[in-house]
């Protein structure tokens, strides 16, 4: 044994944002997440978080930079690396679900060895993958 719980899991990412609202709108809109939680914490402070539509995988929690060196890090949270990673099970129906929404793919989708992938940027210009991992067998 461990010491550890046996059912752990990484359920909530922290992402910085510049404004709540334009975060939830563009996540909703643009990429279909559901808005899972909005709570009003005072002070300007909520506890916001998104997901994708389906449920599954986890949350983000949408945090408003409340100071300039938080503000010094939107979008560019990972050194300009993929910061996350959207699987999909159709990617062509998802790329171009997103396309029509607006969304901006930094390249033309690729074949992996891992799957089908594209880099795309959000908002404030987090990149992002949209992958449909190969399936096995």
């Amino acid at each position: 044994m461990s010491g550890f719980a046996e059912q752990r899991s990484i359920a909530t990412v922290a992402l910085v944002v510049a404004n709540y609202d334009e975060a939830i709108a563009w996540y909703v809109e643009r990429l279909g997440f559901a808005l899972s939680q909005d709570v009003d914490l005072g002070g300007g402070k909520r506890w916001v978080t998104v997901a994708p539509a389906t449920g599954k995988g986890a949350r983000l929690l949408l945090a408003e930079a409340s100071c300039e060196e938080q503000a010094s890090r939107i979008g560019n949270q990972t050194g300009g690396r993929v910061f996350l990673l959207l699987e999909t099970d159709d990617f062509s129906r998802d790329h171009q679900a997103m396309l029509a929404k607006g969304v901006e793919f930094r390249e033309a989708p690729r074949f992996e060895a891992y799957g089908t992938v594209a880099v795309f940027s959000d908002l404030y210009g987090n990149l992002w993958d949209l992958i449909e991992p190969k399936r096995q067998g």
